[in-house]
């Protein structure tokens, strides 16, 4: 019993002996890793823990693409080679020098963009000894007593320059400025374009093979804005910034307020800036990984980007384009009858149903270098405005409706007005005589006595021939609001922006209320004229015009278009409030108008098959284009037309402005030829796309390029 125990008890030191061994062992293995991670690798994991991984910032995507009615692609974008430079937190000017003398061998690159004061900061840095020779010893003797700071003495420097100093400057030298302007141009850490136009493959592959030795630079692809219709269209769809730019100055805090960088390219005008959210599309984010220093050592992707989304127009391209060319033809032919004031001509086109602008074309003639040129002037529709004449004679009918002075069908008596210390006022077809006529006869034949008498007993006025005419203060306010039910002298609401809603007359005299009955005293612009025959032709709906029909996620295929994101609906501004059978009286008047033997576009549109209702109209005024002379009150002639066919289903509405058709005792009847060749060809594109695949199929499943569609009297105009 005594011996097992004494073996006991022998164990139970040699088993202590062992766990203090192994605990020494451990705690020798801890200290001589501790010793390896503190002694050894310790920079490493000290420039570990001294990097951020919080530098995000985006890189530039492609912005959405922009299609006709029909699918075809109207703005897209095409990729291009580019070389950019992102600079380091602390990049060093120097390094960065070296760097752009390293690309500039290898690349070719523009110098236009280099200003005088980046040459002669570049010269001071190419020539220290003689820019500080610029300085006297005096000043010199004050800048180290602190009399003049370096700045100043800098700023003198820069004064003491001359052409000849900056003349030492080689190609060479310039073309590194050129380079190292880019490098400098953006925020650090955000790649920069230093070239995207005109990069060679050459120059690409050289760069790439050779980025090891240029810090920051980089091979990318880039895009810029291509346009399938050249200049059609153009000033309404606007332009973008270009890289070079950025954002605009006046609007770059707002955009910086919302995730953009200064070098981004934004849409700077109408539908490129109204759909700007749309189309700039979602950055992709990238984090760069830097050190203390703010050395980038490695970049990986957050976010992938995602080009914008598409927008689908209202437009038909096919014809917008035919549209522009019967202008521009009908514009030269004029002119080369003496017409030297008419320089313009606008043609609104829109579905009366829906408020879907069709064909929105307008024309500029102008004389360049004794060259005469025609330019784009679609935007003309909606930011210039002119006297309308009797065009607006709808509104004026519907109006005595509305307040109740005249009835549908009533007669009044049409003779020539005599006030005293005025002259006659008539229509132009009855100089002399009296009698009774109706209001559509008064439409058909374009009355100005109905208009007058309507206007007159608005305002409260009785008509004694020679005796004063005296009209309520209310008249012009009341007659004004109803015409703004039809969209004349408000904005029409369209999608775009800077729209017009043209002038109103200055009331200096009662008589004025009988000009502005026949469309000569207030002005409108030619997209209120197609705003306002839509109302009549519809029943009485003022609808909102507008140019998109569709917003479209963006697709990686380029020959489809994808799913709708946003559809456009019509929207219907206000409803006229009116009886049974009013709107149906105005509307048979502008089917007379067009088809009965004494219409005033009978002549025009009266064997045209599709059965037109339409308004012409002629009003007097002083010119006011680019050619007035100062102090000078010469008087022209603007011609219009307003329309709708077929008249008894209207499918499309159209307005036809040409201000300053002619001078004096000549006539014109260019109004009259635009419209009937406009209408025949929207017809005729509607018989041809009949017998093709149905529209709405196309846009749905394939995008239609331009080349697949390309195969599928006086008295009486001056007075109406």
């Amino acid at each position: 019993m005594k011996k097992a125990n004494r073996k006991k008890k022998t164990h139970v030191p040699f088993r202590m002996n062992m766990l203090f061994f192994v605990v020494f062992l451990l705690f020798s293995a801890l200290i001589f890793r501790l010793g390896i991670v503190q002694i050894v690798q310790g920079e490493d994991y000290q420039r570990k823990i001294e990097r951020t991984e919080d530098v995000t910032v985006n890189t530039s995507v492609p912005r959405g693409k922009i299609y006709d009615r029909y699918g075809q692609v109207v703005v897209d974008n095409m990729p291009q080679n580019a070389i950019t430079y992102t600079r380091a937190s602390n990049a060093d000017p120097e390094d960065m020098m070296k760097t752009a003398e390293k690309l500039a061998q290898l690349i070719e690159k523009e110098t236009d963009q280099v200003t005088e004061r980046d040459k002669k900061d570049f010269w001071i840095t190419k020539h220290p000894k003689k820019a500080e020779a610029k300085i006297t010893d005096a000043e010199w003797a004050d800048y180290k007593e602190d009399k003049l700071s370096e700045d100043e003495i800098y700023d003198m420097q820069l004064d003491r320059i001359t052409e000849n100093d900056l003349k030492e400057l080689t190609d060479a030298e310039l073309e590194v400025l050129a380079i190292y302007r880019e490098f400098t141009a953006g925020y650090a850490q955000t790649p920069q374009i230093v070239k995207n136009e005109n990069v060679t493959d050459v120059e690409y592959a050289v760069v790439s093979e050779n980025l090891s030795s240029l810090p920051g630079v980089n091979t990318t692809t880039d895009w810029e804005r291509s346009y399938a219709y050249d200049g059609t269209l153009k000033t309404v769809l606007g332009n973008i910034s270009s890289s070079k730019e950025g954002l605009p100055k006046e609007m770059a805090d707002f955009y910086l307020a919302r995730g953009y960088s200064r070098n981004d390219r934004v849409g700077k005008s109408y539908l490129e800036y109204q759909y700007e959210d749309v189309l700039r599309g979602q950055k992709t984010k990238m984090k760069n990984v830097t050190d203390k220093s703010g050395n980038i050592l490695d970049s990986e992707i957050i976010t992938e980007g995602q080009r914008g989304k598409d927008l689908v127009l209202t437009i038909d391209m096919d014809l917008q384009t035919a549209v522009e060319q019967i202008i521009e033809e009908e514009l030269r032919k004029s002119k080369s009858s003496y017409h030297p004031l008419l320089d313009r001509a606008f043609v609104t086109m829109m579905d009366p149903n829906t408020g879907e602008v069709l064909a929105m074309a307008g024309k500029k003639y102008e004389v360049v270098d004794g060259k005469a040129e025609i330019y784009d002037f679609a935007l003309g529709n909606m930011t210039t405005s002119y006297a309308m004449g009797s065009a607006v004679k709808g509104a004026t009918i519907l109006t005595g409706y509305m307040t109740g002075v005249n009835k549908p069908g009533e007669y009044i008596v049409d003779e020539p007005l005599k006030f005293a210390g005025t002259n006659p006022k008539s229509s132009w077809f009855n100089r002399g005589g009296a009698f009774g006529i109706s209001d559509t006869y008064a439409l058909m034949r374009s009355s100005n006595v109905y208009m007058f008498k309507t206007a007159m007993e608005i305002g409260g006025a009785s008509y004694v021939p020679n005796g004063s005419l005296k009209i309520n203060d209310d008249a012009f306010p009341t007659m004004r609001k109803y015409f703004s039910q039809f969209g004349l002298g408000v904005k029409t609401g369209i999608d775009l922006p800077n729209e017009q809603a043209g002038y109103k007359g200055f009331i200096d005299q009662p008589g004025k209320i009988l000009d502005f009955s026949i469309g000569q005293f207030d002005t409108y612009t030619p997209l209120q004229l197609a705003q306002y025959v839509s109302t009549i032709a519809n029943g009485g709906y003022r609808m909102q015009p507008h140019i998109v029909k569709e917003i479209r996620e963006p697709v990686s295929s380029t020959n489809t278009i994808g799913p709708i994101a946003e559809e456009i609906e019509p929207h219907v501004l206000n409803t006229l409030k009116l009886e049974p059978g009013w709107i149906e009286q105005v509307q048979e008047g502008f089917r007379l108008v067009a088809q009965a033997s004494e219409g005033t576009a009978t002549k025009y549109f009266g064997d045209a098959p599709y059965k037109m209702a339409a308004k012409t109209g002629t009003a007097e005024g002083v010119y006011d284009g680019p050619l007035k002379k100062k102090g000078e009150h010469q008087m022209t002639w603007n011609v219009t037309l307003v329309g709708y066919a077929p008249y008894d289903n209207p499918e499309v509405a159209m307005a036809v402005v040409v201000p300053w058709a002619y001078e004096g005792s000549s006539s014109s009847h260019i109004n009259h030829d635009i419209g009937r060749r406009a209408m025949d060809k929207y017809f005729e594109l509607k018989k041809e796309r009949a017998s093709q695949k149905p529209a709405q199929a196309v846009i749905d499943q394939e995008i239609v390029t331009k080349t697949d569609t390309e195969n599928s009297e006086t008295e009486e105009l001056k007075d109406e």
